[in-house]
């Protein structure tokens, strides 16, 4: 088992009610799992997120913490929130990371992989 290992885990949905396609207007919630699969206790101080819709416009966004939160994980907690973004375009992908700081003072960086936002009957 590793000292520093953090998971990411995501799902995404397309929210039709918020989103208005004629106004090229696409909303997604994100659905994410942050567990602490590490030996070491660590606690999430910023992230940093890239946003790409279909058109290849890249937008990033960083700041601290995650919706208002600095999770606290212990070995084996998990964290769990929603957030979204507003894409141009029906498709688009997002990937990033978060930055940790462990009970120990290591600094660390959690991957979150590329993941496609997708509104439905779009071809991706």
């Amino acid at each position: 088992m590793q000292k520093y290992d953090i998971v990411v885990s995501v799902r995404t949905e397309y929210l039709a009610h918020q989103s208005t396609p004629e106004e090229s207007r696409y909303v997604f919630a994100y659905h994410i799992s942050i567990t602490n699969c590490g030996t070491e206790t660590a606690q999430l101080k910023t992230r940093h997120w890239v946003i790409t819709n279909g058109d290849q416009r890249v937008q990033e966004v960083k700041g601290d913490g995650v919706v208002g939160e600095f999770p606290h994980l212990e070995s084996g907690a998990s964290f769990h929130y929603t957030s979204g973004t507003v894409l141009e375009t029906a498709v688009g992908v997002m990937q990033g990371s978060y930055q940790f700081q462990a009970d120990d003072g290591t600094s660390f960086e959690a991957s979150i992989e590329p993941f496609t936002l997708c509104a439905p009957n779009q071809i991706h």
